[in-house]
C-alpha cells in the first residue's frame, strides 16, 4: 500500500475501475493522493504487479462487514424420541429439553417409535404430539403436522421469534410458588 510499494512500474486501475495501464510508481501515487486514496497493491505476483486506486479505510470496512454478515448461524433440526407408553414424568423432561433447544434457535423434530402391538394405535402418538404441541405454543409452532412413515410418526416443530444467546431453564412462576408454600407448611421436625 502507497508507499511500500517497492517495484519501479506498475499496472494502474483507477478509482473507477477503468485500465490505465503501466505507469510508474511514483507517478501512480501522484495520482492517488490528487484523488485523495490509497494506492494497494490488489496482484503482488503478476508482472508488473496490479494496484488500484481505492480508499483502503473503505474497502477494508466492507470486507469486515461482509466477514461479519457470513457468520449467522443456520437453524439446525434436533431429533426427540419418545415411545407410545411413556411416562408423564419422561414426556415432561423431552418436552423441557425441546424447550431449551427451541431457545437456542433450532427446529425439533418429534419422533414417535412403534413396536409391535403399539402400531395398531397411532392415536396415542398423535395425542402425544398434541401434548408437547400445547406445552411448546408459547415459543414454537408446528411446521410439519404428524406423518406416519412404517413404525415412526414424526411432527416438525420451528421457533418463534428470535433465538435466545443465553437461554437458561428458569423455574417457572407455579414451581417457585409451590416451593414456598411447602416451606411455610411444614412444621420442625420433633413437634408433635
Amino acid at each position: 500500500m502507497n508507499e511500500r510499494i517497492r517495484e519501479k512500474e506498475v499496472r494502474l486501475v483507477d478509482q473507477d475501475g477503468e485500465q490505465v495501464g503501466v505507469v510508474p510508481t511514483e507517478e501512480a501515487l501522484r495520482m492517488a493522493s490528487e484523488a485523495g486514496l490509497d494506492l494497494v497493491e490488489v496482484s503482488p505476483n503478476s508482472s508488473p504487479p496490479v494496484c488500484k486506486i481505492m480508499d483502503f479505510g473503505k474497502f477494508k470496512y466492507q470486507l469486515s462487514k461482509k466477514q461479519r454478515h457470513g457468520r449467522h448461524r443456520t437453524a439446525e433440526v434436533k431429533a426427540i424420541r419418545v415411545f407410545p407408553k411413556i411416562d408423564g414424568h419422561d414426556l415432561g423432561f423431552k418436552i423441557k429439553n425441546a424447550r431449551r433447544l427451541l431457545g437456542d434457535g433450532n427446529k425439533v423434530q418429534i419422533n414417535i417409535l412403534f413396536k409391535g402391538r403399539e402400531q395398531k394405535h397411532p392415536e396415542i402418538g398423535e395425542e402425544i404430539i398434541r401434548k408437547v404441541v400445547e406445552e411448546l405454543e408459547d415459543i414454537a409452532a408446528l411446521e410439519r403436522s404428524p406423518s406416519r412413515d412404517g413404525q415412526m410418526m414424526t411432527a416438525l416443530l420451528m421457533p418463534k421469534g428470535k433465538p435466545k444467546k443465553a437461554a437458561k431453564a428458569q423455574p417457572q412462576k407455579s414451581e417457585v410458588e409451590s416451593g414456598s408454600e411447602d416451606a411455610e407448611t411444614k412444621e420442625p421436625l420433633g413437634s408433635g
